[in-house]
């Protein structure tokens, strides 16, 4: 068999990816997401080529759960999915003669813009590939499962012809805020996500709420005082997230579970999401604010960069305006 572009993909879909696309290392190179911490192929190795992207689908059930860690148990199961077809992909270039590898998923390196970033980001990569754009909250969306999905990439130095990425925006912006309202943080910005704010509901347990706790416990004085502390529900949560990851590595779901992007939405979650609790008076107003300055075409903060690009230059259009239908 000889080793094209549609080889590897159809490889891909049979080993039990929701999509996959292609993306040319160079073009990659040429357009990092923050060019102050690029996080491009050629730091990881200068001779790939070549970068297979593929995404599963979050099963949509999960995002009707009111217990958290079924949805953090469902993304582990993905996550493991995930591997298991980077892996297998890598086998397969290998077995046509190239080397290849699979990037260390969900990677984040202390040294990089406050530990945020990783070497590479999977979500840039898939969007260069074709497989969708960025939404308001930055999270990677998909015609198939707007931002419910997980997505990895495989490295390699096979020269493959890459697909072409998606220049409509797939998120509807401003207009709908679904994802604004139902933060309950009020991390999600102008194009743009506070991190930190979202970790405190995603990752409960995660690395900062580790060191606030074990320092809390270092520094302390009475004796008593610490052992009362250690029966506590943070250091219960902690156990939890070292034992089975609840907790401490996960989502929040809530803006994943409200977004309409994606055709899991309708079929799986659009009556049981239609109303978003943590939706308030000033959480409208300031998406409001935020649809004005898109209008009056004043600069908006998060667009700034570059990150257009990953957006969709042509902007948004309703899906029956897509079809080359009247709306």
């Amino acid at each position: 068999m000889t080793l094209t572009a549609e080889t590897v993909k159809a490889k891909a879909r049979e080993l039990g990816a929701d999509g996959v696309g292609i993306a040319d290392a160079a073009v990659l190179d040429a357009h990092p997401p923050d060019p102050a911490h690029p996080q491009i192929p050629r730091r990881i190795s200068p001779d790939i080529r070549s970068c297979v992207a593929f995404f599963k689908r979050i099963p949509a059930g999960a995002f009707r759960a009111r217990d958290n860690a079924c949805i953090h148990h469902v993304d582990q199961l993905v996550l493991r999915e995930m591997d298991r077809v980077g892996y297998r992909i890598a086998r397969f270039l290998e077995a046509h003669g190239h080397w290849a590898f699979q990037t260390a998923a969900q990677e984040t390196v202390w040294e990089m813009k406050s530990a945020s970033y990783g070497y590479l980001s999977t979500r840039h990569v898939a969007i260069e590939a074709g497989l969708g754009t960025i939404g308001l909250e930055l999270n990677l969306l998909t015609k198939e499962a707007g931002p419910r999905c997980y997505t990895t990439v495989v490295l390699t130095d096979a020269v493959l012809e890459p697909d072409g990425k998606l220049t409509e925006q797939l998120c509807i912006g401003e207009p709908c805020s679904r994802c604004l309202y139902s933060c309950p943080p009020d991390a999600v910005g102008h194009w743009a996500l506070d991190k930190r704010l979202c970790a405190t509901f995603a990752q409960e347990f995660g690395f900062s709420t580790i060191v606030r706790v074990f320092g809390a416990l270092v520094r302390g004085d009475d004796a008593a005082a610490k052992l009362a502390a250690l029966g506590g529900h943070e250091w219960l949560g902690i156990w939890q997230g070292l034992l089975r990851v609840v907790g401490a590595f996960g989502d929040c779901p809530r803006c994943l579970a409200v977004c309409p992007v994606g055709d899991d939405y309708n079929r799986f979650l659009k009556e049981a999401q239609r109303e978003i609790p943590e939706k308030t008076d000033e959480k409208v107003a300031r998406a409001r604010a935020l649809l004005g300055i898109r209008r009056r075409g004043e600069p908006v903060r998060g667009m700034t960069d570059g990150r257009v690009r990953w957006i969709g230059e042509d902007g948004y259009q309703p899906p029956a305006r897509r079809a080359g239908t009247p709306a």
